[in-house]
């Protein structure tokens, strides 16, 4: 058997209910510039047409990588997970976001993954999760899932 499925769903509640709270604070900005660019490119004004533009992001974007890279839901081997589940375009993406369960939490961890990993090397990638509005779906979708499971353990221990 694999890990994930000898773990009770009330194991998997406490195991990312703290991650998935903490990133939820950022739901509100990313409801509100879904669909938006969040970076801007900062250019020398003596610079040339071939001179290097510099990404400059949100402040708020970049609050909300550091906080994603510091939970247990990234996982460099997400890619795996893109081919078991033939995930290759964000509407993919999406569409799995939406059917995932709390028995599926390596798809969130996943496709978190590959937003916050290759935006460390791509500048634009940060930011096509917020325009694609994948970020808003993704932890909407994470915290419905872990409320959901988690308001019949509470009351059981009241």
């Amino acid at each position: 058997m694999f890990e994930n499925e000898k773990q009770t769903t009330g194991n998997l509640v406490a195991e990312y209910k703290d991650t998935v709270m903490t990133l939820a604070r950022f739901l509100p900005y990313f409801e509100k510039k879904s669909g938006e660019t969040v970076m801007s490119y900062y250019v020398a004004e003596q610079a040339t047409e071939n001179a290097m533009r510099i990404p400059i992001y949100d402040s708020t974007l970049l609050s909300f990588v550091k906080e994603a890279e510091k939970t247990k839901l990234i996982n460099r081997n997400y890619d795996y997970i893109y081919r078991k589940y033939a995930m290759r375009t964000p509407a993919d993406e999406l569409r799995l976001i939406e059917r995932a369960t709390i028995r599926e939490m390596e798809i969130f961890g996943a496709i978190l993954s590959k937003y916050i990993i290759r935006g460390r090397t791509r500048g634009r990638v940060w930011n096509e999760g917020v325009e694609n509005g994948v970020f808003y779906c993704l932890l909407s979708r994470m915290k419905e899932v872990i409320e959901f499971w988690d308001i019949p353990y509470r009351d059981l221990e009241e």
